[in-house]
């Protein structure tokens, strides 16, 4: 059997923007990146279902900002409609090392994944993936981990060309969670906005040093890094934890008439998205 596994280490900066805003900045950039080939105009839909401990061992780690910690998580591609024991998932952990993000995961149909993670059951896999499949395996078991949220959001995706081959930027809207219904296909699960509709993520990924073209748009741009996690806004939008200021329903949040000029998350806890100077490393 080949090998499916895939891992990658790289820095990661994000930013808050309306999404207006965030289309201009799109435009921009595609004047030196490139359209990730699967990305599709409009973007494509990303679901993840996390794992965690019945104490929220993997969310306090987040927002107590440990130098070193790990989530574990199966994620789908696309519209989760439909979605069968055949459908291709990925398994993968996520760890922060310090400043360095670092991903390692394995394509496995759906079914297989769910075996592994929820059943906690050997799969069959190749030597190469051993060492990866019993460390999950042993995480879900040692940990007790379980299913405890799921995101979902569209993305759109931009790849570096020639000398920024390295470089990926992504915009994320239409931010959601759910703390039930925890298999993808369920129809009709009911989802919450736990970022307002209005505003985007946008990550830049590098895997070494970000272009000096890049930190000079996000200052021209008056852009602040901040420190959100799609996970941590799920867990507090439906009282899991301690909850954050704005999960309103889109249709009680109105998009504001003027762009602001102040972070749109300054009532947030500051642990974990607390702003950074524009194009900081």
């Amino acid at each position: 059997m080949a090998s499916r596994l895939h891992a990658f280490n790289r820095f990661e900066l994000k930013y808050l923007v309306p999404v207006e805003q965030a289309a201009e900045i799109r435009d921009e950039l595609a004047e030196r990146m490139d359209r990730d080939l699967n990305s599709p105009v409009g973007g494509y839909g990303v679901w993840s279902l996390y794992y965690d401990t019945p104490q929220l061992r993997f969310y306090w780690e987040k927002i107590e900002g440990l130098k070193f910690r790990r989530k574990l998580r199966i994620r789908h591609y696309g519209n989760p409609g439909g979605v069968t024991d055949e459908s291709p998932v990925c398994v993968e952990i996520k760890q922060r090392v310090n400043r360095v993000t670092q991903k390692r995961r394995i394509n496995l149909p759906y079914g297989g994944a769910r075996q592994l993670c929820d059943g906690r059951e050997m799969i069959e896999h190749s030597p190469k993936e051993s060492a990866f499949i019993q460390e999950v395996l042993e995480l879900v078991v040692r940990l007790n981990l379980q299913p405890t949220a799921i995101t979902g959001y569209q993305r759109e995706a931009l790849v570096g060309r020639n000398a920024d081959t390295g470089l990926r930027v992504t915009f994320d809207r239409r931010i959601r969670g759910r703390d039930r219904d925890f298999h993808f296909g369920t129809p009709n699960p009911e989802n919450r906005f736990t970022i307002p509709p209005h505003l985007s993520v946008m990550e830049i990924k590098v895997n070494e040093r970000t272009p000096y073209w890049i930190t000079d748009l996000a200052a021209r741009r008056n852009l602040n890094l901040i420190r959100v996690s799609k996970y941590v806004q799920s867990i507090e939008a439906f009282g899991l934890a301690p909850r954050s200021v704005f999960h309103v329903h889109e249709a009680d949040h109105p998009q504001p008439t003027t762009t602001p000029t102040t972070n749109p998350l300054s009532g947030q806890r500051q642990a974990h998205v607390a702003p950074l100077k524009a194009g900081a490393q």
